[in-house]
């Protein structure tokens, strides 16, 4: 098999597409022939070897968590008609995406609809099944004013269909004008570049932010909700949280709170559960997800273009065979 491999930590040309032996599931697993890994922002800093929700990796390691694929191979106590069917799933803490091989335990398999697409699909159980929590969590209503900064990027292009789809009025922003000229594709209600000085006083009357990106943005952001305004935090690209504290509660007469870890978990079904509702809602067409691919010997170039804000929407990466 052809894997992406990782020796040190560092920048992204640590990133190698090495030959590897074929991989032979165990007790309870299937493999996968991959067709499409997904690529997420957390790789990267897993990458640089810096603090995260998962402790760093044994080196040499493969990245990534997110395959879509068909199963290839069973163990032995596996169903073998699981053969040949097509199937996403996220791998959970133990990474291998990066490969045109994995194995993974069956109970993680969700059976993808025909009309899915690979691609499509790595991009609903990652990406996806976190859009759904927050949206699950707090929803939008017809009486909002929603703002979504980093609305070209992955998660928030699903977040502005959603909020589009209950009816509010949506002002989606985002960082330069190859991004803002994309999010006319979804028609919002007004588009913002954040990285134009003054664009905040374009904005009016939001009573809803989705803030994925936090720093000096998400700041603004919060500064623009209206009195009873709510802060959804899930996520800091911009490399730090929004800063907030007990004053601008008080003070702003809006709440604030974090949508990812235990209050997503709890939601019905957990995290698998938000992973197939996700996966209905693209295969329904009520979701559209925005995918920038490469192939997987451009891993490198991947994490250079996410981590530089120049991969529109789902970074994925296809199948070296």
């Amino acid at each position: 098999m052809h894997a992406v491999r990782q020796h040190e930590f560092g920048p992204p040309d640590r990133l190698a597409l090495e030959e590897r032996p074929d991989l032979t599931p165990a007790a309870g697993q299937v493999r996968i022939a991959v067709e499409a890994s997904g690529v997420h922002l957390l790789d990267t800093t897993i990458r640089r070897g810096e603090p995260g929700p998962f402790p760093p990796p044994q080196l040499p390691t493969i990245p990534g968590r997110e395959v879509a694929g068909t199963v290839d191979a069973v163990a032995e106590d596996v169903d073998a008609s699981w053969l040949g069917r097509r199937i996403v799933a996220h791998l959970g803490p133990v990474p291998g995406g990066y490969a045109d091989q994995a194995v993974t335990g069956v109970d993680l398999l969700i059976q993808l609809p025909d009309r899915v697409g690979f691609a499509d699909a790595v991009a609903a159980v990652g990406t996806g099944r976190t859009a759904l929590g927050v949206v699950e969590l707090e929803p939008a209503t017809a009486d909002d004013v929603v703002l979504v900064p980093s609305a070209a990027g992955g998660l928030g292009w699903l977040l502005v269909q959603d909020a589009q789809s209950r009816g509010a009025t949506v002002i989606a922003a985002a960082g330069g004008a190859e991004r803002t000229a994309r999010l006319a594709d979804l028609a919002p209600d007004q588009v913002v570049d954040y990285n134009v000085e003054g664009w905040e006083d374009q904005v009016d009357g939001v009573t809803l932010v989705y803030d994925g990106v936090g720093g000096a943005v998400g700041r603004t952001a919060l500064e623009l909700l209206r009195p009873g305004g709510r802060l959804v935090m899930f996520g800091f690209s911009a490399g730090e949280p929004t800063r907030l504290d007990t004053g601008d509660l008080i003070g702003r007469s809006i709440t604030a709170g974090w949508s990812l870890g235990p209050r997503m978990m709890a939601l019905p079904g957990g995290i698998p559960g938000l992973a197939a509702r996700a996966l209905d809602r693209v295969a329904s067409g009520e979701w559209r997800p925005l995918i920038t691919t490469y192939p997987l010997a451009d891993a490198a170039r991947a994490h250079a273009d996410l981590e530089g804000r120049r991969a529109l929407g789902k970074v994925v990466l296809t199948s070296h065979r």
